[in-house]
């Protein structure tokens, strides 16, 4: 068994909350993990308009090949940046409890 599992994440505000949530998680069962922050497409390319741009995934394109790669031993993206076709070879593995935003109106 690994001793720590590698999790990609991109750098931005929200994937950093996101990702550090799930290492919480995983610390709360006992398993190690450090994260790799990822520079992807979508973060790099801020001066064009998504439809401007060619392929998909912008924003998981990179962690994903780092996946499949075998750099990565899993990914934490949030659902509105995958593409709505799933990567040959990959799977979502598990989808965390979301807030109810009603509560806070």
């Amino acid at each position: 068994m690994k001793e720590q599992i590698i999790i990609g994440t991109r750098g931005s505000d929200l994937a950093l909350w996101q990702a550090r949530f799930v290492q919480d998680e995983l610390s709360r069962l006992g398993l190690k993990s450090d994260l790799k922050i990822i520079s992807t497409q979508g973060d790099r390319v801020q001066d064009l308009n998504f439809s401007k741009m060619e392929g998909k995934g912008f924003f998981t394109k990179e962690i994903e090949e780092s996946l499949l790669n075998g750099e990565i031993d899993m990914a934490v993206h949030s659902m509105k940046d995958l593409p709505t076709a799933a990567t040959p070879g990959l799977t979502i593995g598990g989808v965390s409890l979301r807030e109810n935003p009603a509560m806070y109106y």
